[in-house]
């Protein structure tokens, strides 16, 4: 078993557990169906970016509380020690540096798009900053194209429909920095 697989079932397990849900509950809340949902619990297959949004949608917890350990002090991540996450037809990668904290209200991603690929976002809570990395990323927000350069930055609400193209031939990486700001 890989080692983000053993992080995902044991957070999975312990919020379940601790919501006293079962896990044909867990499904209806999420519409994951209950056997995937016992299978990542048992650490017996990664889940994918789009299960794991639904998810999190379902429990309204942040994508990456899937991910998240004990944290040391200091804390230093190299990205070719970890472990993506990624889409069904593995173009769109999502490596998590620093996953959410509840007392921080913040996680820390690095995304990678390959040539030619489209990810459409899920609508999830907070709000998503990206400063791009490498290459060319035309992002989707309300229909309107925003395209992004190494150095440039865009921000809007996770609720917004939104989606990331990758149209040119070389590999394109951004920063992902999504806050979630106190519940009202």
């Amino acid at each position: 078993m890989d080692y983000i697989q053993q992080i995902i079932a044991k957070n999975l397990y312990d919020i379940r557990k601790n919501r006293n849900l079962t896990l044909d509950h867990l499904s209806e809340l999420t519409g994951v169906s209950k056997a995937m949902l016992a299978q990542i619990e048992k650490g017996k297959t990664n889940p994918t970016i789009t299960t794991l949004w639904k998810i999190a949608n379902g429990l309204k917890v942040s994508f990456s509380t899937f991910m998240k350990e004990e944290s040391p002090d200091v804390k230093k991540v190299s990205m070719n020690e970890l472990e993506p996450l990624m889409d069904e037809n593995s173009k769109y990668s999502v490596y998590s540096f620093f996953p959410y904290h509840h007392e921080k209200q913040f996680e820390i991603y690095v995304v990678e798009l390959e040539p030619g690929c489209s990810y459409e976002g899920r609508s999830h809570l907070g709000e998503e900053f990206i400063i791009m990395k490498d290459g060319t990323v035309t992002v989707n927000v309300h229909e309107k194209a925003h395209k992004l350069t190494s150095g440039d930055a865009l921000q809007f609400f996770g609720k917004s429909v939104h989606g990331y193209h990758n149209d040119s031939d070389k590999l394109a990486s951004f920063f992902m920095l999504i806050y979630y700001p106190d519940p009202e």
